[in-house]
């Protein structure tokens, strides 16, 4: 009985952990720490924002079969979120685009 609960409390850990592709977190405006692979052009295209407008945050992105998504902390404001959006390389295509259907 003992190792059925163990199992489940392991399976809850590995299921419900927080684990971005790439993470990069910013105090006033320099970058401070990076994990994961992040791109080049995406990289000195948060380092010109950071630069242009200093801010302190966070930005996680995350990757399924389906889409990729960025996360930013609260202490990000909006105007540098659109702005980090556009420098982003990963776009939500579908691999049916463009390709004509049998």
């Amino acid at each position: 009985m003992e190792y059925v609960l163990l199992l489940a409390i392991a399976v809850l850990i590995l299921v419900f952990k927080d684990r971005p592709v790439m993470v990069l977190k910013f105090e006033h405006g320099e970058l401070k720490q990076t994990k994961g692979n992040v791109p080049s052009g995406f990289l000195h295209g948060c380092k010109d924002i950071a630069h242009r407008e200093p801010f302190s945050g966070q930005i996680k992105v995350y990757k399924n079969r389906f889409t990729t998504k960025l996360v930013f902390s609260k202490d990000v404001p909006a105007k540098v979120k659109q702005k980090i959006h556009n420098v982003f390389p990963f776009t939500a295509n579908n691999k049916k685009t463009g390709r004509r259907q049998a």
